[in-house]
């Protein structure tokens, strides 16, 4: 994918300058009350964003700019905002973005990532033994926990991908007729209409002593439904 807007990647996470967005944008009010403003639509700082000072053209404290890094669904609001061209085109270059982002290949790159800079974190610290421990665990249940967890969403984060409102994503799928309500009122996937949309997995709450099942949606059911609310 070409590189629209540069894409900064820190805390594994992808992340835009919002100087550089507000360029893009063309907006006409400078930055620095443009950004305030789009602050007070609600979002945190330290969680949508991270201001930082970087340096501009020039000598000097002249040179120096106030910026912020911003997250990709405080960008894509941002450019829901402005109502114009260049924020379509940006939104569309974000979610493409984040589909990306959340493909199950680039998932299990990271976790291999994760997995081998644990190991050498280990092996820096003279943990010989647990290092050992870590290589002959089974692999196979380690690397499959690491992926599922990022693969497998419930029907509130997979309504959020889609940027659809839970409660309309949930409906739709009852009208449907992929899930129904149990007698306790659990959603489950009708068989017939499963064909690995939805994957059924035994949880366990530790914190709250909670166990049971819950219904997940895969990623092919993600792009399955994608598709159908384009």
């Amino acid at each position: 994918m070409n590189e629209l807007i540069k894409i900064t990647y820190e805390s594994d996470r992808p992340l835009v300058s919002a100087r550089e967005l507000h360029e893009f944008l063309e907006v006409e009010t400078d930055f620095p009350h443009w950004f305030t403003r789009m602050c007070e639509y609600g979002f945190a700082d330290g969680a949508d964003y991270q201001t930082f000072l970087s340096d501009g053209a020039g000598f000097g404290k002249a040179s120096v700019k106030k910026d912020a890094m911003i997250t990709i669904d405080m960008a894509k609001e941002l450019c829901m905002i402005q109502r114009n061209e260049k924020g379509k085109i940006a939104r569309q270059y974000f979610i493409q973005l984040e589909r990306d982002w959340n493909s199950p290949e680039k998932v299990m790159a990271r976790a291999l990532d994760i997995a081998h800079k644990t190991i050498n974190s280990l092996k820096a610290d003279n943990s010989m033994l647990t290092v050992q421990n870590t290589i002959m665990a089974p692999k196979a249940d380690y690397f499959d926990q690491l992926v599922e967890r990022n693969t497998l969403t419930n029907f509130r984060e997979t309504a959020k991908q889609l940027e659809v409102p839970p409660k309309k994503f949930v409906q739709f799928l009852l009208d449907k007729k992929y899930v129904y309500r149990d007698k306790k009122g659990k959603l489950l996937p009708f068989e017939e209409k499963n064909k690995g949309l939805f994957e059924v997995k035994e949880c366990v709450n530790e914190k709250t002593e909670w166990s049971g099942t819950q219904t997940f949606i895969t990623p092919k059911g993600r792009e399955t439904f994608r598709l159908l609310y384009v």
